[in-house]
């Protein structure tokens, strides 16, 4: 190539470089006002919310008219502004309860918020590079001859005008001189929580929140005393329970898996305990688990303001494979989809591979979804459905290792037919089993019920600690079938019972 055309190919670059530049200082202005004029309607602690970044960076939280705000400094170099609305709650005092109990175990509301903080950014990114393309490429596409002609233009009394009437346009919907009225929010002062509540000990976590003091009264005050309280016992008895887990191993014999084998953690009946969450994975990771199955309720109504206890069971055990069937709690498709929406395997009736080359199927309780082939079927009785599950199995071109039902009733049928090797389940609160079933082919099946993981009494699990013995089980799988279970209790007390290993064995396989 000659210097000429070494010089033209240079040239090229240049104005290429040059759109480029100018693209991106039109881009990250224009990206930087749509990211803080944008909003994210999402449910938070429980609430319907609505997120708004800021450069304040500051993190406040907006409770509405009956509480105080709070608010934090940011790690980030921008803020968000939340402001809740509709909940569902019986009384003031209940809802900071649950405050208190969601701030203790924060894990799943932050992800959740910064995933939507980060989707309004990359949003933003998107629309403000392609608004900043437009001026770019009408520049581009105008040419040189054509910018001088309009250059020139620009010095006659019509390309004043047409200045002048732009800039009116541009000035009347700006409307600079519209100002807001102040309101009772621009008064607000805001204090320590250490100074609004003296006189109780606040925890080290939280002495850099600050809370605004518009409402005072003293009822107020004895009601974030209280959340405080909560807030501090629900910390520290879960961190401690998480940390003791680590040690079952070595304390309480908790198995230790063979090279040739897999183990899943079984859950069941949350019942928004999102405690129990990192306890139940720390268990989990002691016994050496690859994958979880969530046997349902996780929820106590199926209703979208308790996503903060889904968002926790997802943020806990979003690193490895995870199974869920819905229970007769989690009422409606709610629950389903939202899990299925955040990388769980909700089964509905179809046969899928499962944990360690096993095949694993499950349903919903039917008096809750009625998920299945049959879902658009109305009036389906459990036994029905019972029977509905059966048949998948008993059809399906390979044995199922697995049936994951809510509750062990569902899985009977199956059983009794020689189609499974292992139903488990929950719905009863307490555990019972390992129980063998002979089916009327001479195959063996178990049937096995986890207690609640929640330590939920009746649907409500929300408290500084479980209300009756929490429980999970590592389900131990060898050679594509079930091998054994091991059953870990968490008591109210925070003391942990690992009970005995208790292998299963296929008696047909040894003729």
């Amino acid at each position: 190539m000659n210097r000429l055309g070494r010089l033209a190919t240079w040239g090229w670059w240049l104005h290429a470089a040059t759109y480029v530049v100018a693209w991106v200082v039109l881009a990250v202005p224009i990206a930087l006002w749509l990211f803080l004029n944008s909003s994210a309607t999402t449910v938070i602690v429980g609430h319907d919310a609505v997120l708004r970044p800021t450069l304040d960076r500051q993190i406040t939280l907006h409770t509405g008219p009956f509480l105080p705000d709070v608010r934090q400094d940011s790690p980030a170099r921008f803020g968000v502004d939340i402001t809740l609305g509709k909940t569902e709650a019986r009384s003031t005092d209940e809802l900071l309860q649950r405050y208190a109990f969601i701030a203790s175990q924060p894990e799943g509301q932050i992800q959740k918020v910064e995933s939507a903080l980060r989707e309004l950014a990359i949003d933003a990114a998107v629309r403000g590079g392609a608004i900043a393309a437009v001026p770019v490429g009408i520049w581009v596409l105008i040419g040189d001859r054509r910018r001088r002609q309009l250059m020139t233009g620009l010095a006659t009394w019509h390309g004043v005008a047409a200045v002048t009437a732009v800039t009116l346009i541009a000035i009347t919907a700006w409307q600079p001189w519209d100002h807001e009225e102040r309101t009772m929010t621009d008064e607000v002062s805001w204090r320590p929580l250490a100074g609004y509540v003296s006189g109780i000990p606040v925890p080290a976590e939280a002495k850099e929140l600050e809370i605004s003091t518009d409402l005072s009264t003293d009822q107020t005050k004895r009601l974030i005393e209280s959340a405080i309280a909560t807030y501090a016992e629900s910390k520290v008895f879960y961190t401690r329970a998480a940390e003791r887990a680590a040690e079952l191993p070595e304390l309480q014999d908790l198995r230790q898996p063979a090279e040739d084998e897999t183990v899943v953690l079984l859950i069941t009946d949350r019942h928004d305990n999102i405690g129990m969450d990192k306890v139940a994975r720390a268990v989990g990771d002691a016994g050496g688990v690859t994958a979880v199955f969530d046997a349902g309720d996780d929820t106590s109504t199926g209703k979208p303001w308790e996503s903060f206890s889904l968002d926790s069971v997802t943020a806990a055990f979003d690193d490895i494979d995870r199974f869920q069937v819905p229970g007769n709690h989690d009422h409606g498709s709610f629950v389903p989809d939202y899990l299925a929406e955040r990388g769980w395997t909700v089964l509905d009736g179809e046969v899928e591979d499962g944990p360690g080359e096993t095949k694993i199927l499950g349903v919903a309780d039917p008096r809750s979804s009625g998920l299945g082939n049959w879902r658009d079927e109305t009036g389906l009785t459990f036994d029905e459905q019972a029977e509905r599950i059966a048949d998948a199995a008993c059809d399906s071109e390979d044995r199922v290792t697995t049936l994951l039902v809510h509750d062990a009733d569902s899985g009977t049928p199956a059983l009794e037919r020689g189609c499974v090797d292992l139903v488990l389940s929950g719905h009863l609160h307490v555990r019972v089993g390992p129980e063998p079933v002979i089916g009327e082919n001479g195959e063996t099946g178990y049937t096995y019920t986890n207690g609640t993981t929640g330590g939920a009494a009746y649907a409500v699990a929300v408290g500084s600690k479980p209300r009756r013995t929490a429980e999970v089980t590592l389900v131990t799988y060898r050679d594509g079938r079930p091998a054994g279970l091991q059953s870990v209790e968490l008591q109210t007390n925070g003391v942990f019972v690992v009970n005995d290993y208790v292998p299963l064995t296929y008696p047909e396989a040894e003729e």
